[in-house]
């Protein structure tokens, strides 16, 4: 026989009534349970009458919690979310996780009220336990539904930092940690960087302890000890979502080393044939923009002169040779070579760095042939480099607020760094030996107060010593040469600004694009 509204009632008031004796009247608390088999008035009664008494009998616990588990998935979204609105009242002691891992199940709703409401019980029974809230979320991370793992990941990301450090003590922050290890073990490329920034965010990450291991999760995510195959987009993908992962948790006491070795010995050798992920990223810039940022962090190399002298080797790739003239003192080539200013800026800028490690390079290591054809290049980029910063000057001279706002003059302002930086970088090569002293700031990066700028002058362009003047270039070139300076084209005005670039996951075909997560139970696991 069906329980009816006055059943509910009438039971509800004997265990109202009877106080400390509660445990006596274990067939009452039977007759709210079965509640969840009525219409919807009595399930609406019985979401509210099962949690409200469900401490006192502890032998119905297990049919307590699967009765308004029930509740939670009718068909009735009234029901539904009055169910979840009371679950966090059995989350006492060892029910904790069992709530949590029910909790964020839930989180797969398609209904927007009654995800928030999915989302305030987590957080509410988070403030009675973390780390056993902690243990139902990880628990479905780590075995649940695609769906419920990718929304279990997100809440973590969103939330954690919202909570007061009460809530976040250390004990619980080295819980998520070691747990967020073991899910990167096997994650796509959205979970990586999600959990990367769960985990960066935390204060046990904050030491040089906690940072390494960090470094240490990406790196065997990014695969550093495989061949690069600069043909497959995903393998490509993962090295440069790995390597902006770790970029920030560089620093004196964590080295750079491996992810610097490897673009050395792997990404330089095969950077004319990197294929992109997406259309519209200039893989080879941006892959050359984190190589330049990792290498001020760099520790010692096992092969560090071979690495050294495949950066000089690609440096030497993009500083091209001056065009040979013709009898008549003109070019003998219908068009001058292209001066790829953000490409050199950043191989000049990691070569000073490594070259720091080893200042006997271009004295030493270097045949006197191979170091003549280096001095010539530079003297002709050089060259080349004074009549565009000049030219640059001229755009921007005068030019405040919004005026330096429009798109056209944000792209001279950074053109303008990207020419300073190389003009100081190249000074440098030209002192006899090489110095590796001066600092400049990369500039896509913020300003730094050290910063070594190429100074202005009132009057003339000063070429680096050693720069022959022979031909030095008139204010107004030539009209062929004019070719050359204008503001670049194509590769370089698109790729000035600082392209942000994040995939919400690797391509397909491969799993779940950090590799495949392997058959998890499907369906409910409660």
């Amino acid at each position: 026989m069906a329980v009816t509204i006055e059943d509910l009632y009438r039971n509800y008031g004997i265990l109202a009534d009877a106080k400390d004796d509660l445990s006596k009247h274990k067939d009452a608390y039977q007759v709210i349970l079965d509640g969840v088999k009525g219409g919807p008035k009595e399930k609406r009664l019985a979401a509210q009458f099962i949690p409200k008494f469900f401490s006192s009998f502890p032998e119905l616990a297990d049919a307590a919690i699967n009765a308004q588990l029930d509740l939670c998935e009718d068909e009735d979204v009234s029901i539904r979310r009055q169910a979840i609105k009371e679950l966090p009242r059995f989350a006492t002691g060892d029910n904790i996780p069992r709530v949590a891992d029910i909790l964020t199940q839930l989180l797969q709703t398609d209904d927007s009220a009654e995800f928030n409401q999915v989302n305030g019980a987590l957080l509410s029974i988070f403030k009675m336990d973390a780390k056993g809230t902690l243990g139902g979320l990880f628990s479905q991370i780590l075995q649940g539904e695609d769906i419920v793992r990718e929304r279990a990941i997100k809440f973590l990301s969103a939330k954690l930092k919202t909570l007061p450090e009460d809530v976040m003590t250390k004990e619980v922050e080295e819980y998520v940690f070691g747990e967020t290890k073991k899910v990167l073990e096997d994650v796509t490329g959205e979970e990586f960087v999600l959990l990367m920034r769960l985990v960066s965010g935390l204060r046990v990450s904050q030491t040089v302890h906690g940072r390494q291991q960090l470094v240490e999760c990406v790196v065997d995510q990014a695969f550093l000890d495989q061949a690069l195959n600069p043909a497959d987009t995903d393998t490509v993908d993962r090295l440069l979502q790995c390597t902006r992962q770790a970029l920030p948790l560089f620093s004196k006491n964590v080295h750079s080393t491996r992810f610097v070795t490897y673009f050395c010995e792997h990404v330089l050798p095969n950077l004319s044939s990197l294929t992109s992920p997406v259309a519209e990223l200039d893989i080879q810039l941006e892959l050359l923009k984190l190589l330049a940022e990792m290498s001020p962090y760099c520790g010692d190399m096992d092969k560090l002169e071979a690495n050294v002298n495949m950066l000089f080797t690609t440096l030497l790739d993009f500083m091209p040779l001056p065009p040979e003239e013709a009898e008549n003192g003109e070019n003998s080539s219908s068009e001058e070579p292209k001066l790829q200013f953000s490409y050199v800026e950043c191989l000049l800028y990691s070569f000073h760095q490594l070259g720091k490690k080893l200042p006997d390079f271009l004295v030493d290591k270097v045949d006197a042939e191979r170091l003549k054809d280096f001095k010539i290049r530079l003297q002709y980029f050089a060259r080349g480099l004074q009549v565009y910063i000049r030219q640059l000057r001229v755009a921007l001279q005068g030019k405040t607020g919004d005026a330096l706002k429009t798109e056209e003059n944000k792209i001279k302002v950074v053109a303008l760094k990207i020419t300073n930086n190389i003009n100081v970088l190249i000074k440098d090569l030209f002192h006899n030996p090489p110095s590796f002293k001066s600092t400049v700031t990369l500039s896509w990066k913020p300003v730094q107060k050290t910063e070594a700028v190429a100074p202005k002058r009132p009057s003339g362009e000063e070429l680096p010593s050693g720069v022959s003047t022979k031909k030095q270039i008139s204010p107004l070139p030539r009209r062929d040469a004019r070719q050359i300076y204008n503001p670049p084209s194509g590769k370089y005005s698109a790729s000035i600004g600082n392209f942000n670039y994040e995939r919400g996951g690797f391509r397909g075909g491969r799993g779940r694009g950090f590799g495949a997560r392997g058959n998890r139970s499907r369906g409910r696991i409660y």
